[in-house]
């Protein structure tokens, strides 16, 4: 068993049509997918002191994530508000509430250097920590989403280990050589999702491939916060590419099937 620390933002997705609402944001997603898949997680962020911060503390602890780190800030919690249009959500507008003053601690990063690996993402106001959390020897993942030239994303990109985006649009070629470029920065393998075409690695030698598996998609929400949860809790075992590719792939089919993150 091993233990993930998740850090960054949350959100609330709201799905205007149907007036209902889910908790999500990447690392928050990565830290319940991780606990889903059988291992320790922990979740280090803010929410507000409104019904959906309390409910969203309740939600997550329910899933068994350590919430010891969380911080409840007076104020609204982060939400995003959702569309669904041919199975797949639209992002409308975003609020980001507390999350907008949201730091890590010494005692918060000394915390997440107890785990095997740090997550973080695009959202997070957690890149600037990176190269500390790096240098202690943990394993880091960052999550650019398909913003991969993101200035974020390049502060973060020198201090991780596993670099995740999202890319659907490009040709193969097209993909392959925008992952070359982002290996040569500095992660030791780079991970992109391709929505039905699956998702592509490159460990600076070797491009792996790994195909979708086939579900009735009830909801695309999570499934590619998912499949890092599953590349990550395989990974750690013996760092095997494709193993990890498959059981990503594995954990994103099982959260295609219901609406909402969890």
């Amino acid at each position: 068993m091993y233990k993930i620390a998740c850090f960054g933002d949350n959100c609330v997705d709201y799905y205007t049509e149907s007036d209902e609402y889910f908790f999500g944001g990447n690392p928050l997603n990565v830290a319940v997918y991780c606990k889903r898949l059988g291992h320790e997680s922990s979740y280090i962020g803010a929410v507000g002191t409104d019904r959906f911060g309390e409910a969203m503390k309740n939600q997550i602890a329910s899933k068994g994530v350590d919430l010891s780190h969380l911080k409840q800030i007076e104020g609204k919690t982060a939400i995003s508000y959702v569309t669904i249009e041919n199975s797949d959500r639209v992002f409308g507008d975003y609020e980001e509430g507390v999350m907008e003053s949201f730091s890590l601690t010494n005692e918060d990063i000394n915390f997440i250097l107890t785990h095997d690996v740090a997550v973080t993402g695009l959202w997070g106001h957690c890149e600037e920590y990176l190269e500390k959390i790096k240098s202690t020897g943990i394993l880091t993942a960052f999550d650019s989403t398909d913003r991969p030239e993101d200035k974020i994303t390049k502060i973060a990109i020198p201090w991780v280990d596993l670099f995740f985006f999202s890319d659907d649009e490009s040709s193969e070629e097209e993909l392959k050589k925008k992952m070359r470029e982002i290996h040569s920065k500095g992660p030791d393998v780079v991970i992109a999702t391709r929505g039905e075409k699956g998702s592509l690695a490159y460990n600076g030698e070797i491009y792996f491939h790994q195909g979708i598996i086939s579900v009735e998609v009830a909801d695309t929400m999570g499934a590619g916060d998912s499949y890092i949860a599953g590349f990550l809790c395989e990974y750690l075992k013996e760092k095997n590419i494709e193993g990890s590719m498959k059981s990503g792939a594995e954990s994103s089919a099982v959260t295609l099937k219901y609406c909402g993150s969890w």
